[in-house]
């Protein structure tokens, strides 16, 4: 997958670019191979895995361009998907974070993201903008945006330097959200460029349901509204996840016998209770 989308990078008609990719503790396939195959791309192992935030930091501190793009392995990308992106940086110069349309892989033609409405402070829930829609063309406009995607976002060398990179505590999900928020908060702004395209493979790098995936979910939900709500706000979010959300998803999983992923909502709930909310070192957690 990870060479499929290298094939599609090369086909890229923006002129001046470099591709860095990071294994993050690949555990069951041998990667070496990528290097061999593409030895002017920088290939890079971390030796373990460091979480979403954590690889991409890793690989950030190898990246000498003006403009980062993050992009997850499980993408295919358009030959000009670039130009679109770079121009709006340019024209744009108080946008902080961009990402592209993109569209799933299979059922082909069908969207995945177009921006997203702002996360509700109460709920700690927002909805994706043409998610599931047929692209029929009514997304291909530039506007701003609530969020980006993690799976493919552009930001600036000059916004990473200012506002830092990526907290790795979050490990897997909201670290990108979380980002997005501090980004905002240090007055950039968020755009969804909607004439740059990339195909989206998803779920295939965490797959389906799993303890791993309902824990940092959970975790996360809490922790971010921790970092980035206070006063009302943040009670609300604490007594709606405690009262609706964490019964009802409880329920679900007994009615199902899926105890696994019980006990991992649990643990989700317990650590926000017990942990503060300020950067740590990172923690991975086995399930």
């Amino acid at each position: 997958m990870t060479i499929e989308l290298i094939e599609s990078l090369k086909k890229v008609t923006y002129p001046n670019i470099e591709i860095v990719i990071v294994d993050n503790g690949s555990e069951r396939d041998n990667p070496d191979p990528i290097g061999q195959k593409f030895p002017y791309i920088k290939f890079l192992k971390t030796g373990k895995n460091l979480g979403f935030a954590g690889g991409n930091n890793f690989g950030l501190k190898h990246c000498t361009g003006e403009y980062i793009f993050f992009i997850n392995n499980d993408v295919l990308v358009e030959p000009g998907f670039l130009e679109p992106l770079v121009d709006h940086f340019k024209t744009h110069p108080k946008c902080g974070m961009a990402s592209p349309r993109i569209v799933y892989h299979k059922p082909e033609g069908l969207l995945q993201y177009a921006g997203t409405t702002p996360i509700n402070p109460y709920t700690v829930r927002n909805k994706g903008i043409g998610y599931r829609e047929p692209d029929t063309g009514q997304y291909r406009d530039v506007r701003p945006t609530a969020y980006i995607h993690g799976a493919a976002m552009m930001v600036p060398r000059k916004v990473i330097d200012e506002v830092g990179e990526m907290y790795e505590d979050y490990f897997l999900y909201y670290e990108e959200v979380d980002w997005n928020e501090r980004i905002r908060k240090a007055g950039y702004e968020i755009w969804y460029v909607g004439t740059s395209q990339i195909i989206h493979r998803e779920s295939v790098s965490v797959g389906g349901m799993s303890p791993l995936k309902v824990y940092y979910l959970n975790r996360n939900r809490l922790l971010f509204a921790r970092r980035n709500f206070n006063g009302t706000k943040l009670l609300s979010a604490w007594v709606f996840y405690t009262l609706v959300s964490l019964p009802v998803n409880s329920l679900r999983f007994i009615a199902k016998g899926e105890f696994k992923l019980l006990e991992a909502l649990w643990k989700a709930y317990v650590w926000n209770v017990t942990h503060s909310p300020k950067v740590r070192p990172l923690e991975v957690v086995k399930l």
